[in-house]
């Protein structure tokens, strides 16, 4: 579909469209990407010098992490667009008969799955993100700790964001203890990580003012 390799125009633009997709589980990881990739600046901006070269290889092996994070969420943007098309399809199917009934069913509850399986992995990299983000903030350049604080606030929005869409399929689903149990993993998520953040551009915050 290519829509990690779009110009930043021609994705907001199909964004702002009617398309199905990308949405805002494929926009949650592009904001997860350059978050992440905010935080990866920091490190960047610190190997190399000498006031810093007690960090010099932690920073690395952040940077490193980063790295693979970045290609992840960009990744999921991609991945995200492939799950919904068949779960868009399937809430369109005939449910006349009783066969149709529970075909549209044994339908819904593969694609449903399928659908909250790749938000729930956005949110997953970007607690990940969020953890490498605090690292940066704390021991990365002082000249680019304000980049580390829109890293930490761009993965918070990513995480999110993507709850949002775990849970609007969740609800739909048939199968109420996978979905509380989905539920349930995206609530601890949410808990822990958007404290971290906030912590995290607090510590940003206080330092710059």
């Amino acid at each position: 579909m290519g829509f990690s390799t779009s110009t930043c125009t021609e994705f907001v633009e199909v964004l702002a469209s009617k398309a199905p997709v990308p949405g805002g589980g494929g926009a949650s990881a592009l904001v997860g990407a350059v978050g992440t990739a905010l935080g990866n600046m920091v490190g960047s901006l610190t190997v190399g010098k000498k006031k810093y070269a007690d960090v010099e290889e932690e920073m690395w092996e952040l940077k490193g992490k980063c790295d693979q994070l970045q290609k992840d969420f960009l990744r999921l943007i991609e991945r995200d667009a492939e799950v919904f098309e068949p779960l868009s399809k399937a809430y369109g199917m005939p449910k006349e008969t009783e066969e149709e009934k529970a075909e549209k069913a044994r339908v819904m509850a593969i694609v449903l799955k399928d659908a909250c399986s790749v938000p729930m992995e956005i949110m997953e990299k970007c607690c990940e993100a969020l953890d490498l983000i605090k690292e940066f903030a704390a021991k990365g350049s002082k000249l680019a700790i304000s980049d580390a604080g829109v890293a930490a606030t761009f993965c918070k929005a990513a995480l999110k964001g993507a709850s949002l869409n775990v849970y609007i399929n969740t609800k739909s689903m048939a199968d109420r203890a996978y979905a509380e149990e989905l539920n349930a993993k995206a609530d601890a998520m949410l808990e822990k990580y958007t404290k971290l953040a906030d912590e995290t551009f607090d510590s940003v915050l206080a330092r710059l003012k």
